[in-house]
């Protein structure tokens, strides 16, 4: 299943090299890691949401998530520090690429009335970020277990110096860009 990260070598590397006129192989951006934010604002009051949030995520992305805590106190949400808020995955190397194919080409085109992700959603330092409003978009996952419908946050991390270069590079490796 290592689709991308064969492209990637054989087509993307020499395309890139091409197009922003590299010297080097090793100055060419490439994916450093992805990962996958599920917040939870409901843990207080229904504490399993936190247990099937993770067990989404595991089934999704094949790797066990982390519990993520809350750094303050903050009133206005009823929130006090140090308790469990979400859970997240950081995916790198093999497990990435295989997720990044899986979300490029099979889980965005189940989005009702797909028509492709935000250009503007770069930070300026070539890392993208994009939301997803249901994890019943990805195969794994079974409608019928389900206790609640979540959305998550999905970070692409790159090493390339600019928004140009990376939204290139995610054009080329497949990411589905609004015209």
């Amino acid at each position: 299943m290592e689709i991308l990260k064969e492209k990637y070598q054989k087509e993307i590397v020499p395309a890139l090299m091409k197009k922003f006129n590299y010297k080097s192989v090793m100055e060419v951006p490439k994916l450093d890691k992805i990962v996958i934010n599920i917040g939870l604002g409901d843990t207080r009051e229904n504490p399993k949401s936190l247990e099937n949030a993770i067990n989404d995520l595991s089934i999704i992305t094949g790797q066990k998530p982390i519990v993520t805590k809350s750094k303050k106190a903050i009133a206005a949400f009823k929130l006090r520090a140090g308790v469990d808020i979400g859970c997240k995955v950081t995916l790198r190397q093999g497990k990435m690429y295989d997720f990044a194919y899986k979300l490029f080409n099979v889980a965005l085109p189940r989005v009702r009335d797909f028509r492709g992700v935000s250009k503007n959603s770069f930070d300026g330092r070539g890392n993208y970020s994009m939301g997803i409003k249901e994890q019943l978009i990805f195969p794994e996952i079974e409608y019928d277990k389900i206790d609640k419908i979540r959305g998550m946050d999905i970070i692409f991390v790159t090493t390339a110096k600019t928004d140009e270069e990376a939204k290139e590079l995610l054009t080329l490796l497949g990411m589905p860009f609004k015209n």
